[in-house]
């Protein structure tokens, strides 16, 4: 009888467990499911499973993986020490990441509902995020930010620490040092796009002094010390004091009406100190939010009796350079509040000094933001030298002196 059976049990197949899985529950004691593959593999640190999702308070017996990261209860892992530990991804299985703050591996999700309430999985890092819309990120201090964040100290923005890009959001993909003086390491934008990647309105820029997602700035006080806001794109920039280092002409990156690029520097417009100045009644007029003269030259000197008249027939051509914070208009005729200014102090509207012709009011720039304006003035057929004076509405006054 025994021998019978002996018979019958040794001729029954044998099969190995399935080990296919959709989550730890799937699988035997002293495994996890690998969501990557979908396989029951051996658990890396030896303990129990702990819960698969992280509902509740991250399963029954508060396992050495806690289960999935953003439980019920809110934790960051949801159980008693958060799983293996680790420096970065490396250590981790493909289907966890190493989490930054606690340095320990910690399940990816997956899916919305891996997540606790008021929590939403980011797919792209595996991590479960607080459901916020259009979050505003700025911040005076890390106490305003999230867990794993900081305040940056220039951008006044909360930005994401990291080990590696993996660590990142797509908004914001690199990982990298968060200036040459801080090891830090914080994720960083590329594009202003990325930033709004998953906002309603588009109100983050890409910050070209950190590169690091920030809220548009409307006004200098938005930016850090010694920052300006540029509010045609929202940005800060370094601010443009003498000295400060510049490109090209105009204003650039120097301080609007008080200060212009030359070479490559911001230099200080100059100061009015020709008689016309000291003459003009008109001081009240002047400013530094309109139309800003930095530049002058003198183009020719001809007789043109048929443009000046006999007895002032000397044609005198002088350039004026000019930037503005509005487009200039596209032609001379839609150009106002530009005047001349006498030796006795009395004042011409400037625009009836320019000619028509092409070559004589010349916009440039992005933005229309710099023109060149060419005046012709008249005098005596003596005259050897000129002492002019320009100003426009609620801009600096311009002196201008010449021989020749």
């Amino acid at each position: 009888m025994l021998a019978v059976l002996g018979v019958v049990m040794a001729g029954c197949p044998t099969s190995d467990p399935d080990d296919t899985c959709a989550q730890d529950s799937d699988c035997a004691a002293g495994q996890q499911c690998e969501l990557a593959t979908g396989q029951c593999v051996a658990r890396t640190d030896g303990g129990m499973d702990g819960g698969d999702t992280g509902a509740g308070d991250g399963g029954t017996d508060g396992g050495t993986d806690g289960g999935m990261n953003g439980g019920g209860d809110g934790g960051t892992d949801g159980g008693a020490d958060g799983g293996a530990s680790c420096g970065d991804a490396s250590d981790c299985l493909a289907s966890e990441f190493c989490d930054p703050t606690s340095k320990v591996c910690v399940p990816k999700c997956t899916k919305d509902t891996d997540c606790g309430e008021g929590h939403t999985c980011d797919t792209a890092t595996g991590r479960c995020e607080e459901k916020v819309v259009d979050r505003d990120l700025s911040c005076t201090a890390d106490t305003d930010c999230l867990e794993g964040e900081i305040c940056h100290p220039t951008a006044k923005a909360c930005v994401r620490t990291c080990e590696s890009s993996v660590d990142c959001p797509d908004s914001a993909k690199t990982c990298d040092p968060m200036s040459a003086t801080s090891s830090q390491k914080i994720c960083k934008c590329s594009t202003d796009v990325l930033c709004n990647l998953y906002r309603s309105t588009p109100d983050l820029v890409c910050s070209n002094q950190e590169k690091v997602c920030a809220p548009r700035c409307t006004s200098d006080v938005d930016c850090a010390t010694g920052q300006i806001c540029e509010t045609s794109t929202g940005q800060c920039q370094a601010g443009g004091g003498t000295g400060a280092p510049c490109t090209g002409e105009g204003q650039s990156s120097c301080d609007y009406g008080t200060h212009f690029c030359g070479t490559n520097q911001c230099t200080p417009l100059p100061a009015p100190t020709c008689a016309n100045y000291e003459s003009f009644s008109g001081k009240g007029n002047l400013g530094t939010t309109g139309p800003i003269l930095y530049n002058a030259r003198l183009m020719g000197v001809v007789t043109d009796s048929a443009y000046c008249g006999p007895t002032t027939p000397k044609q005198v051509k002088i350039a004026l350079s000019a930037y503005n914070n509005r487009p200039f208009p596209t032609t001379r005729d839609g150009l106002g509040g530009f005047f001349f200014v006498r030796v006795d102090g009395t004042m011409v509207d400037a625009t009836n000094l320019m000619l028509s012709a092409a070559g004589n009011y010349t916009v440039s720039g992005d933005n229309r933001e710099r023109a060149e304006l060419v005046v012709n003035l008249c005098y005596p057929s003596t005259s050897t030298s000129v002492s002019t004076g320009f100003y426009f509405t609620n801009g600096n006054f311009f002196c201008y002196q010449a021989n020749f």
